[in-house]
């Protein structure tokens, strides 16, 4: 990515404990009028039975049905994922990566009196602008080490060891970016599973810029080099790398 400067250091392991909190998905119903072919409702899951979930069976089936979803959602070309004059939705299309490979990564989070409700034990549901609300890429670099070990999510180490774990097991990589600047985006990417023709890039045998999938200011079914470390970008205070299987 232009401008790089120094690279930025991931946030310390140290903080990404597993947490003893036990607090439920902060789950929206799929709505009819979440499509690929529309900008209504991104906030719910895609109401679309063509779209096929990750096969969990082995690993070559996760990695293949990877290929597919990845290929199915084609953030390159369909409306919900184009940006607009006010914003993009890097957050929008890992969300729906995720929610096809049955892994949980929040749309929308618990607000903080209905997270009060559910630490003493009260049941809470999860209606949008009441008990929940949008959480967009920066605030998911701090739901990570706070929330992510209550739902399967391990913090990995570097950019090498997350594209070897997604390509050895077929399980789910994210890198997420927190701005610099207070109340503006930061980004977050899936990391993928490398195929015949789409490769991670990679000096003296190590990955540099690991095989990615992104929405954002440009939309790509896979890169890798095109866009350098863009983590360690002077937009961005931190970042954190995390994985599930």
């Amino acid at each position: 990515m232009e401008n790089n400067t120094v690279p930025i250091a991931p946030i310390s392991l140290d903080t990404n404990t597993i947490s003893n909190k036990k607090i439920k998905k902060a789950d929206l119903l799929p709505n009819p009028e979440s499509q690929l072919d529309s900008m209504e409702m991104k906030e719910t899951p895609i109401s679309d039975s063509s779209i096929l979930f990750r096969d969990l069976s082995d690993t070559a089936s996760k990695k293949e049905s990877i290929i597919r979803l990845i290929d199915k959602l084609d953030v390159e070309t369909n409306l919900r994922y184009q940006r607009t004059e006010e914003d993009t939705y890097c957050n929008v299309y890992s969300y729906d990566y995720c929610y096809f490979s049955k892994v949980y990564l929040p749309t929308v989070w618990w607000t903080a009196e209905s997270l009060e409700k559910l630490e003493q034990g009260q049941d809470v549901e999860a209606v949008f602008e009441e008990t929940v609300d949008r959480i967009y890429s920066s605030a998911l670099h701090d739901w990570f080490p706070e929330w992510g070990g209550d739902f399967g999510w391990e913090p990995i180490a570097s950019v090498d060891e997350i594209q070897n774990k997604v390509n050895a097991n077929g399980g789910i990589g994210i890198i997420c970016a927190k701005r610099r600047e207070k109340g503006l985006s930061g980004h977050i990417v899936p990391v993928v599973p490398e195929t015949a023709l789409h490769k991670a890039y990679r000096e003296n045998g190590v990955v540099v810029y690991p095989l990615q999938s992104q929405a954002g200011k440009l939309n790509y079914n896979y890169f890798s080099e095109v866009r350098k470390d863009w983590w360690n970008d002077e937009l961005y205070s931190s970042y954190v790398l995390y994985y599930h299987p």
